[in-house]
C-alpha cells in the first residue's frame, strides 16, 4: 500500500509581501507562492500597512501553492506563521480593523519611549523585558495611539502583532507566541509571559493582549470561513509560529551554540542561540525568547540593510531596471555586476545605512544615512558597492557586541535576499573575517515555521531534529586575507562616523 505523503505550510507575513511555502515531511519544497502589498509612509519616519492587504496576499499565496502542487489540502497536517515583528494591529469588539497597522520601522514614538522610561525607569525596563524600549517596539505604538487617537484606543478590544492577525483570520482565535511577544516591551522574556508590572505601570489593560503560546504549540485550527476562502481543510492545526527573525533562525539551523546567522533582508540581523537569557546591560542588542522551547536568542538589528540597496535601485537605477526588464532578469544582478568592478573599500567611499534611523548598536531614531568620502572619481558602481559594504559594516557592529558578551561564534550562515548575492556574501566574509556558509534553505522564515508546524502535528519529534533532517550547508565562502586587513581599516573609519555625526543628527531633527 502506497504511503500518503504528509505536507506542511509555512506562511511569512513580511514587510514587502506575504509568502507561503509548501514542504513535504522530508523538508523538500513542493511549491511556493507570494503576493506583494504596499508600504504606506504618510509622514517622514512613519511606516504603516493595511492588515487587510496582508490577508488578501496570504489567501492568494496559499491558493498558489495548493493549485500549483495539486495536492489534497487534507494532506496538509499543519500550518506555521511567521511575520514582521513589533507591528500593532488595533481591532474593535467585532474584530474589525480600526486604523492602519504601525510597523516595526516606524519612528514616530520617540516621545512615548521617553515617557515609558520616565514612568518605569530605564534599568527597570531592561530588568523586566530584557531589552530597552525602542521606537520600533509595540508598547510605544500603543501609547502613541492612546495619546494621539484616543477615540480609536477607546474602541480597541484587541491589539495583535502582524502574523497574529493572520492567525485570527485563519482560526478566529486571538493568540501570540513567545518569540514575537518578546519584541513588544510588554513581555517578561526570562519568564516567558506578559509582564504585569509593565502593563500596570503603562495603564494598558491585559485583556487587550492575546494569550501566549510556545512556538510549536497548536494555537487554533482552520475555521469554516477561512477554509472556504483559502481552500485549506477545516480543522487543520495552526501552531504558535515565530517572529520573522526567530523563524529565520530555525530555517538557518540556529538551534545550538556557536552557529550564528547573518540576514540581509529589508532589515539586517545578526542572530545567535543562547541557553539562557543573557542581557547586554547597555541594551545594544536584543534578548528574546527563541522559537526553540526553553531557549533564547541574542539579536542585533539594523533597520535598513537590503532596504538601503532597494532605495538606491528604486530612485537612481531606472536604466538598470529597464535593461533588466528587457533581458528578463532581476535588476539586482546588473547592480551586482557593476559593483564587482570596484575594489574593496570602494576607493575610500563609506556608506552609513541609517536611512530609517538605527537600532543596533545606536538606538537612535534621529540617525540619518549618507555617503562619506565622495570625490569626482566615484561613479554609480562605487555607490552600489559602498552600500553593500556599509550594510556589512553595520552587521559587524553586532558581531563585535556578541564577542563582548562571550557568545561563541564558530560559523556564520547567510540568509535573506542578500544571501543570493555571492558578491555580498564575499564582502561580508571579508569584513567579518570569518567564513560565511549558505544552506539549501532559501525562504528561511517560512521554512522555519513549517518545521514548527511539523513538530506541533507530530511529524517531527522536536525542532532540533527537524532542522538536522532538513537543513544542509551547500556553499562556503572563505574570506580573502588581504581584504580582511583592508576592510578593518575602513571599518575603523566607519565606526568613528556615528559618534562624530550624532550632534549634527540631533540638530537636523529639530529644524
Amino acid at each position: 500500500m502506497k504511503k500518503i505523503m504528509r505536507y506542511l505550510i509555512g506562511i511569512d507575513v513580511g514587510t514587502t509581501g506575504a509568502k507561503a511555502l509548501l514542504i513535504d515531511e522530508k523538508g523538500k519544497i513542493i511549491a511556493k507562492g507570494s503576493q506583494e502589498y504596499p508600504l504606506l509612509t504618510p509622514k517622514i519616519g512613519w511606516a504603516e500597512q493595511n492588515p487587510e492587504d496582508w490577508w488578501k496576499a496570504t489567501r492568494r499565496a496559499i491558493g498558489e501553492v495548493l493549485k500549483s502542487s495539486g495536492i489534497n489540502s487534507a494532506d496538509v497536517k499543519g500550518i506555521g506563521l511567521s511575520g514582521q515583528m513589533h507591528g500593532a494591529v488595533f481591532l474593535d469588539k467585532k474584530g474589525k480593523i480600526l486604523r492602519p497597522a504601525i510597523l516595526w520601522c516606524d519612528q514616530r514614538t520617540e516621545d512615548e519611549c521617553r515617557k515609558i522610561n520616565e514612568i518605569v525607569g530605564e534599568q527597570k525596563v531592561l530588568e523586566l523585558t530584557s531589552n530597552p524600549v525602542l521606537t520600533g517596539f509595540t508598547a510605544p505604538k500603543i501609547l502613541w495611539v492612546k495619546r494621539h487617537q484616543p477615540e480609536i484606543y477607546e474602541r480597541t478590544d484587541k491589539i495583535l502583532l502582524p502574523k497574529d492577525y493572520i492567525r485570527y483570520k485563519l482560526t478566529g482565535v486571538f493568540a501570540s507566541e513567545v518569540s514575537d511577544a518578546s519584541g513588544t516591551s510588554l513581555f517578561n522574556v526570562r519568564e516567558r509571559k506578559w509582564s504585569k508590572v509593565m502593563l500596570d505601570k503603562l495603564g494598558i489593560d491585559s485583556s487587550l493582549l492575546p494569550p501566549v503560546y510556545e512556538s510549536q504549540e497548536i494555537s487554533g485550527r482552520i475555521n469554516k470561513k477561512a477554509a472556504k476562502e483559502t481552500a485549506l481543510a477545516e480543522g487543520t492545526p495552526v501552531v504558535g509560529g515565530a517572529g520573522d527573525q526567530a523563524a529565520g533562525g530555525l530555517g538557518n539551523g540556529i538551534v545550538e551554540k556557536g552557529i550564528v546567522s547573518s540576514t540581509i533582508g529589508t532589515s539586517g540581523v545578526i542572530f545567535a542561540y543562547a541557553e539562557r537569557a543573557r542581557v547586554d546591560k547597555a541594551g545594544r542588542v536584543h534578548t528574546f525568547c527563541h522559537a526553540v522551547e526553553k531557549a533564547w536568542h541574542i539579536m542585533g538589528v539594523m533597520l535598513s540593510a537590503g532596504g538601503s540597496l532597494r532605495w538606491f535601485r528604486d530612485n537612481f537605477c531606472w536604466e538598470e531596471i529597464k535593461e533588466a526588464k528587457r533581458k528578463g532578469i532581476d535588476p539586482y544582478e546588473l547592480l551586482t555586476e557593476k559593483a564587482k568592478k570596484v575594489p574593496p573599500g570602494s576607493q575610500g567611499l563609506i556608506f552609513l545605512p541609517y536611512l530609517m534611523g538605527e537600532r543596533t548598536p545606536h538606538k537612535d531614531a534621529r540617525a540619518r544615512g549618507g555617503f562619506f568620502g565622495l570625490t569626482t572619481s566615484h561613479k554609480k558602481e562605487h555607490l552600489i558597492r559602498s552600500i553593500m559594504e556599509g550594510v556589512a559594516f553595520g552587521l559587524k557592529d553586532s558581531l563585535e557586541i556578541l564577542k563582548e558578551l562571550s557568545i561563541e561564534i564558530k560559523e556564520i550562515r547567510a540568509s535573506g535576499g542578500g544571501a543570493r548575492s555571492s558578491l555580498w556574501c564575499q564582502i561580508a566574509a571579508d569584513i567579518f573575517g570569518k567564513k560565511v556558509l549558505r544552506s539549501n534553505i532559501k525562504e528561511a522564515p517560512a521554512h522555519g515555521v513549517a518545521l514548527l508546524a511539523g513538530v506541533g502535528s507530530g511529524i517531527f519529534e522536536n525542532i532540533r531534529s527537524a532542522c538536522k533532517k532538513t537543513i544542509k550547508v551547500i556553499d562556503t565562502i572563505e574570506p580573502v586575507p588581504e581584504n580582511i586587513e583592508q576592510y578593518e581599516k575602513y571599518y575603523q573609519v566607519y565606526h568613528s562616523l556615528y559618534p562624530a555625526l550624532k550632534p549634527s543628527f540631533d540638530k537636523l531633527s529639530t529644524i
